[in-house]
Formats: structure tokens, C-alpha cells, sequence
């Protein structure tokens, strides 16, 4: 079949301003693409897996079979406490947001759950933030406003009991 051509090196930088680009251009599977390149000679570049992170999570509402668990998984590659933290708080809000576009029984409380977690990890990384950075504030707040603004509230225990959906 066909083969997958390798860039260089010196290549990186203008390749991760590419792949931005593309999401900017609502084009995330581009840019998935370009990160899965920079990684296949760096896989450790940090920038890189963020912008994959941030164009595979860009994803959930278009593409139903790419799960939390998929994204969630590059997280341990982040170096930081503070980036795993932040960015599995932004996994999670995505998540739920594609959540509520959908239309199916007990979405609306999927989402609600992955708010929470978003929650939660949102916490963490403002507890663990440098001085100065607020991201994980303004995310928490975009969250609650989420969830007061959709008026989401908990599975009813009778349903999570019974493991309806």
C-alpha cells in the first residue's frame, strides 16, 4: 500500500504551527495527523501532544467511536502534575459538551458526570498552577456555568441503581 514519509527535525516547528493552524481551521483531523508525525520522531515533544490532546478532543462531537479513554490515555506522557491535571479537566468538559449535543437516553446526565470530573480536575491543576496562570479558574467557572446554564442535575439514584440509561 502506501508509505508513511517521515519529517525532519528542523521541520518541528512549523509543522506544530500547522497543525494549530488546522484547528483554528476546524480541521482537527489534520492537525491529529501533523502531531502523530512530529510524534513518530520526537515523542516526547510536549507541544506536540497537547495540540494532539486539544485536536482529538476537538473531535468528540463528530466522531462517536473516539473515546475519553483514547485521550485520557496520552495524559501520562504530559510532563507536570499541573499539565495532567489541566488537561484531563479539559478532556473530561469536552466530553461532556459532545455529551449534550447528542440525543440519547441519560446524555444529559452523562454530561453531567463528566462536568463533575472536569470539576475535580480542574481543582487539582488550580491547586498545583503557576503564579499567574488562571486557566484552570476560567475553566471551572465555564463548567458551572455549563451545568447551571443546561440546568443538569445528578442520575437519579432509582436509575443508577438499576443501571438505567
Amino acid at each position: 500500500m502506501f508509505e508513511l514519509k517521515s519529517l525532519s527535525r528542523e521541520a518541528i516547528p512549523k509543522a506544530l504551527e500547522r497543525a494549530e493552524r488546522y484547528r483554528l481551521l476546524n480541521e482537527p483531523a489534520v492537525a491529529e495527523s501533523i502531531c502523530q508525525d512530529i510524534l513518530s520522531i520526537d515523542p516526547d515533544h510536549q507541544q506536540a501532544l497537547i495540540t494532539l490532546v486539544l485536536a482529538l478532543t476537538d473531535q468528540f462531537g463528530e466522531a462517536a467511536n473516539l473515546g475519553i479513554s483514547q485521550v485520557l490515555a496520552l495524559v501520562p506522557r504530559l510532563r507536570g502534575e499541573y499539565e495532567g491535571a489541566y488537561y484531563s479537566g479539559i478532556i473530561c468538559e469536552r466530553q461532556a459538551r459532545a455529551r449534550l449535543k447528542r440525543e440519547y437516553p441519560g446524555a444529559w446526565f452523562d454530561a453531567y458526570d463528566l462536568f463533575l470530573q472536569a470539576l475535580e480536575w480542574f481543582a487539582k491543576a488550580e491547586a498545583l498552577r503557576p503564579l499567574g496562570n488562571d486557566e484552570a479558574i476560567l475553566r471551572w467557572n465555564t463548567c458551572v456555568r455549563l451545568i447551571e446554564g443546561h440546568k443538569l442535575k445528578p442520575r437519579p439514584h432509582d436509575e443508577a441503581e438499576h443501571g438505567i440509561e
